[in-house]
């Protein structure tokens, strides 16, 4: 039986000065961009109640004082009042009463950027986590995240690798993730740091998945946990894998480069929709969340 969460996932890409993972040369800071173009103020308005409680949660962050303060500057400035930060470092954290109240009550989670795998140990398996899921399964309930907090929505994450060796077999490294949607695998920061490659072995080695490569100040919400929206200012890859005929990376042995036939690419901006079920493509209707202080 086919039951689609009643919550709604916002991935979204990040932005050049967050660091997201295990590839040399990205320091985190924290200055979230993404909510110029309304994607904070979206996360809000997908709530559907007035004046809605938000959680913040650094898990994923090596400095998530400062990240969590940033964020709930950011939700503040766009009118959202009733925002708390949740700075769990670890795995017996999770089970914290007061922290799972606080999701019990909530309409809303962002998930920030930082360590994805980081996110995944602490979380995977906890109270903490399931409530979460219960939450986006039977609840109108928003699940975001930003950077790592997105790669980690997905059933399988990526981990790590390198961006130039990305297309060498072995060099990209993938890992279970928080499981809020299956049939997929999220790359962030993507045409920023030429990811394409990492993210065409990932659905090479598991073709029946749909690759989504989400640029920095840029998102997709997926509703139903099929329909999914561009928002932001940038561009969302589709990589589909259905159709591949050859594929050679089974046979190969690791350090080898990688060979895919017939690998199907969408280039998504504001507005278009795309069906994950049906891998169908829509053009959509573009529209702009402006910021409150225009």
């Amino acid at each position: 039986m086919d039951v689609r969460p009643k919550g709604k996932l916002v991935a979204i890409g990040g932005n050049e000065d967050k660091y997201t993972e295990h590839e040399p040369d990205f320091a985190q800071r924290a200055n979230p961009h993404f909510f110029q173009l309304g994607i904070l103020r979206r996360i809000v308005q997908e709530c559907s109640v007035e004046n809605p409680h938000v959680e913040v949660i650094t898990t994923a962050s090596r400095i998530p004082e400062e990240i969590g303060e940033t964020y709930l500057n950011a939700f503040l400035s766009i009118g959202c009042e009733r925002v708390g930060v949740m700075n769990i470092h670890e795995r017996a954290q999770a089970g914290d009463r007061d922290f799972l109240q606080r999701i019990s009550v909530a309409n809303a989670v962002m998930f920030t950027g930082g360590d994805q795998f980081r996110l995944s140990s602490i979380l995977g398996g906890t109270a903490f986590l399931s409530m979460v899921l219960q939450r986006y399964k039977t609840d109108n309930f928003v699940v975001a995240g930003t950077s790592a907090g997105a790669m980690a929505m997905s059933k399988t994450m990526i981990r790590g690798g390198n961006s130039s060796d990305a297309l060498i077999k072995g060099q990209v490294k993938l890992g279970a993730g928080l499981g809020f949607i299956d049939g997929v695998i999220i790359d962030s920061h993507f045409v920023k740091r030429g990811r394409f490659g990492r993210l065409a072995q990932s659905v090479a080695g598991n073709p029946a998945t749909i690759g989504l490569g989400l640029g920095e100040d840029t998102g997709v919400l997926i509703s139903q946990g099929n329909e999914m929206e561009v928002i932001g200012s940038g561009l969302v890859i589709v990589l589909d894998g259905t159709d591949i005929q050859h594929n050679n990376i089974s046979e190969l042995p690791e350090g080898a480069p990688i060979s895919i036939e017939n690998l199907r690419v969408h280039v998504m901006a504001l507005g278009n929709c795309y069906s994950l079920q049906d891998r169908k493509f829509q053009i959509g209707n573009p529209m702009v969340f402006q910021d409150n202080e225009n």
